[in-house]
């Protein structure tokens, strides 16, 4: 391969990073965001939200079509191939917890104005660790850090310990006030979907773990407490 070509191609990975990158900080602001406006009752910043969705999968679907073009054009081996494949893998994770943020913007119509006790101060924390989950594996995968990259792995079953204590919390209001059960319905999906960003961190811990040292983070291993409510 000509140095042009190894040029060029290093050149589209950089340009592939920066975008995925770019990606992540919008999931980032959107989780973030979610959180906030239910916190606040916002519900201008819960719609914002939302709609900011729509930019995350464009911009997914924009990046798995260039990675696309970049395996059949370039070919590449070894490190290259891993670090193509992981931007894929990055970007569907990074989709999902847009997604995800989103499923938790809409619900704010729901809960706003409802008296939920003390349980949103429990989506507030559960909200500010996922939040540093999200930002630490970002951080890691922009660093090519696999150390970092293993303690987000390793942090997960903090972020269920969180859903675990919330869950608990939110079944003791419901049980006490029969008129909390539509709101206290609502904070559990929420719950569950901060849950869900959580699992989406870990996947892209594996896969940057996986991208600096071939090496494969078992998903069976990955520390994780029992989920309450799951059956």
């Amino acid at each position: 391969m000509s140095d042009h070509i190894v040029s060029a191609f290093s050149e589209e990975l950089e340009q592939l990073s920066a975008d995925l990158l770019r990606m992540g900080g919008i999931a980032e602001s959107m989780i973030s965001d979610a959180c906030r406006a239910l916190i606040t009752s916002d519900l201008q910043l819960a719609h914002e939200t939302v709609d900011r969705d729509g930019l995350v999968d464009d911009m997914e679907a924009d990046i798995e079509q260039r990675i696309v073009r970049l395996l059949a054009l370039r070919q590449p081996m070894a490190s290259d191939l891993r670090a193509v494949v992981a931007a894929l893998k990055v970007s569907s994770d990074l989709e999902r917890i847009g997604d995800l943020s989103k499923n938790i913007a809409k619900r704010v119509d729901e809960v706003s104005g409802c008296d939920v006790g003390g349980a949103l101060k429990g989506i507030e924390r559960m909200g500010r660790a996922v939040s540093a989950q999200l930002n630490d594996v970002l951080d890691s995968y922009s660093e090519a850090n696999a150390a970092m990259a293993l303690h987000v792995w390793n942090s997960d079953e903090d972020i269920d310990q969180h859903y675990n204590s919330l869950f608990r919390e939110v079944i003791t209001y419901m049980m006490e006030d029969p008129r909390m059960i539509g709101a206290g319905a609502h904070l559990m999906f929420i719950a569950k979907n901060l849950e869900r960003v959580g699992d989406h961190c870990t996947n892209i811990a594996e896969i940057v773990h996986y991208q600096v040292t071939g090496d494969y983070l078992a998903s069976n291993e990955r520390p994780k407490a029992p989920l309450l409510g799951n059956g």
